[in-house]
């Protein structure tokens, strides 16, 4: 490890406050995302049931509304099934933004460890007195008696 440095512990810190805002960033992308799926979730779950209903009615009175409603019922299958296949896609975009969310809470630990670890490594320096320093009062005496 380097030496303890002011000026590294300063970019250390502006370090982690950038992470620290990608983090928030990347947490009101995933709750987006997570709030566009369960939209989708509850519209296909609508169309889908629609969709269902539809298809258990036989009240058509003659051939014309019977055509009318099979090609009813057909779009709305159609609409329940892009619903659905919209819904899958918004699900894999909410599972990549949550990742995308646990590893910017692991970039932003990680500057915090470091910049943590820096402040640590430059107080016990500030604490360690110099190599070669002279103790108050005279210290010991070095050296023989012949000297």
């Amino acid at each position: 490890m380097q030496p303890p440095d002011r000026k590294r512990l300063l970019r250390l810190q502006r370090l982690e406050k950038v992470r620290a805002i990608a983090r928030q960033q990347a947490a009101a992308e995933a709750a987006a995302a997570e709030g566009t799926l369960a939209q989708l979730l509850a519209l296909a779950q609508r169309t889908g049931q629609m969709a269902s209903d539809y298809a258990a009615r036989v009240d058509a009175a003659d051939g014309a509304s019977l055509r009318l409603l099979t090609t009813f019922r057909e779009g709305l299958g159609e609409v329940s099934r892009g619903t659905h296949a919209d819904a899958e896609r918004a699900r894999g975009l909410a599972d990549t933004k949550l990742r995308e969310l646990s590893e910017a809470e692991r970039r932003r630990q990680a500057a915090e460890d470091r910049a943590s670890a820096e402040a640590k490594a430059l107080a016990a320096a500030a604490l360690q007195p110099p190599l070669g320093a002279r103790r108050a009062g005279g210290g010991r005496k070095t050296g023989t008696e012949l000297e």
